[in-house]
């Protein structure tokens, strides 16, 4: 099975949905309100800017959970 790469332009309500794994990811890095309004709309990037995370090293963790799955 192929997993998809997880990309900074993509949703993080949607990648949290995909990829539960990625939870722990987010929580680690102050995204505490995975279920609040600004998830359903806001991607990665978006979202590690308003966090003050460096965007590439949040996507390459994201993608890391993945794999140990």
């Amino acid at each position: 099975m192929i997993m998809e790469q997880i990309t900074k332009q993509m949703n993080i309500e949607e990648i949290i949905h995909k990829y539960p794994e990625t939870i722990e990811v987010f929580m680690k890095h102050g995204f505490h309100c995975l279920g609040c309004a600004a998830a359903g709309f806001e991607d990665i990037e978006a979202g590690a800017i308003a966090h003050g995370i460096d965007t590439e090293k949040l996507v390459q963790e994201l993608n890391g959970a993945t794999k140990k799955k």
